[in-house]
Protein backbone atom coordinates (compact mmCIF):
# COMPACT_ATOMS: atom_id res chain seq x y z
CA UNK A 1 0.00 0.00 0.00
CA UNK A 2 1.31 3.44 -0.91
CA UNK A 3 1.09 6.33 1.52
CA UNK A 4 -0.47 9.52 0.17
CA UNK A 5 1.90 12.37 -0.36
CA UNK A 6 1.76 14.86 2.48
CA UNK A 7 -0.42 17.89 1.80
CA UNK A 8 -2.62 16.42 -0.96
CA UNK A 9 -5.86 17.04 0.93
CA UNK A 10 -4.86 20.65 1.67
CA UNK A 11 -3.93 21.16 -1.99
CA UNK A 12 -7.32 19.75 -3.02
CA UNK A 13 -9.03 22.27 -0.71
CA UNK A 14 -6.96 25.05 -2.29
CA UNK A 15 -8.16 24.04 -5.74
CA UNK A 16 -11.77 23.87 -4.52
CA UNK A 17 -11.56 27.47 -3.33
CA UNK A 18 -9.83 28.55 -6.55
CA UNK A 19 -12.37 26.61 -8.61
CA UNK A 20 -14.48 29.73 -9.09
CA UNK A 21 -13.86 32.25 -11.85
CA UNK A 22 -14.72 35.26 -9.69
CA UNK A 23 -12.33 34.20 -6.92
CA UNK A 24 -9.58 33.62 -9.50
CA UNK A 25 -10.19 37.13 -10.80
CA UNK A 26 -9.88 38.58 -7.29
CA UNK A 27 -6.64 36.67 -6.72
CA UNK A 28 -5.27 38.04 -10.01
CA UNK A 29 -6.17 41.59 -9.03
CA UNK A 30 -4.72 41.23 -5.54
CA UNK A 31 -1.54 39.79 -7.06
CA UNK A 32 -0.84 43.26 -8.41
CA UNK A 33 -1.38 45.21 -5.21
CA UNK A 34 -3.45 45.28 -2.02
CA UNK A 35 -6.97 46.60 -2.62
CA UNK A 36 -10.07 47.59 -0.70
CA UNK A 37 -13.47 45.98 -1.21
CA UNK A 38 -14.70 49.12 -2.96
CA UNK A 39 -11.73 49.09 -5.36
CA UNK A 40 -12.29 45.39 -6.11
CA UNK A 41 -16.01 46.03 -6.61
CA UNK A 42 -15.25 48.79 -9.09
CA UNK A 43 -12.57 46.76 -10.91
CA UNK A 44 -14.76 43.67 -11.34
CA UNK A 45 -18.27 45.09 -11.66
CA UNK A 46 -19.43 42.56 -9.07
CA UNK A 47 -21.69 43.70 -6.26
CA UNK A 48 -20.07 44.64 -2.98
CA UNK A 49 -21.79 41.78 -1.08
CA UNK A 50 -20.55 39.27 -3.68
CA UNK A 51 -16.97 40.58 -3.54
CA UNK A 52 -17.11 40.41 0.26
CA UNK A 53 -18.43 36.83 0.14
CA UNK A 54 -15.62 35.71 -2.19
CA UNK A 55 -13.01 37.50 -0.07
CA UNK A 56 -14.37 35.73 3.02
CA UNK A 57 -13.90 32.35 1.29
CA UNK A 58 -10.37 33.29 0.20
CA UNK A 59 -9.55 34.53 3.70
CA UNK A 60 -10.92 31.37 5.39
CA UNK A 61 -8.70 29.33 3.07
CA UNK A 62 -5.70 31.40 4.14
CA UNK A 63 -5.16 32.82 0.65
CA UNK A 64 -5.76 36.48 1.46
CA UNK A 65 -5.25 38.63 4.51
CA UNK A 66 -7.17 41.71 5.62
CA UNK A 67 -5.78 44.84 7.18
CA UNK A 68 -8.06 47.52 8.62
CA UNK A 69 -7.12 51.00 7.49
CA UNK A 70 -9.53 53.49 8.96
CA UNK A 71 -13.05 52.41 8.05
CA UNK A 72 -11.97 50.17 5.18
CA UNK A 73 -10.39 46.75 5.00
CA UNK A 74 -7.50 46.34 2.59
CA UNK A 75 -6.99 42.84 1.22
CA UNK A 76 -3.69 41.32 0.13
CA UNK A 77 -2.52 37.91 -0.99
CA UNK A 78 -1.22 35.90 1.94
CA UNK A 79 1.77 34.86 -0.19
CA UNK A 80 2.89 35.04 -3.79
CA UNK A 81 2.63 31.27 -4.36
CA UNK A 82 -1.11 31.62 -4.94
CA UNK A 83 -0.57 34.26 -7.62
CA UNK A 84 1.92 31.94 -9.34
CA UNK A 85 -0.48 28.97 -9.25
CA UNK A 86 -3.20 31.07 -10.91
CA UNK A 87 -0.79 32.60 -13.44
CA UNK A 88 0.56 29.15 -14.37
CA UNK A 89 -2.98 27.82 -14.80
CA UNK A 90 -3.82 30.70 -17.14
CA UNK A 91 -0.68 30.07 -19.21
CA UNK A 92 -1.53 26.38 -19.37
CA UNK A 93 -5.10 26.87 -20.63
CA UNK A 94 -3.97 29.38 -23.26
CA UNK A 95 -1.34 27.07 -24.77
CA UNK A 96 -2.26 25.65 -28.17
CA UNK A 97 -3.33 22.02 -28.07
CA UNK A 98 -1.20 19.79 -30.27
CA UNK A 99 -2.73 17.07 -32.45
CA UNK A 100 -1.27 14.43 -30.12
CA UNK A 101 -3.38 15.76 -27.21
CA UNK A 102 -6.77 15.81 -28.96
Amino acid sequence: MHAKESGLSRAAELFKVLGNESRLWLVRLLGGEPMTVSTLTEATGMSQPLVSQHLRSLRQAGLVTADRRGKEMTYSLADEHVAHVVADALVHVQEPVSDDET
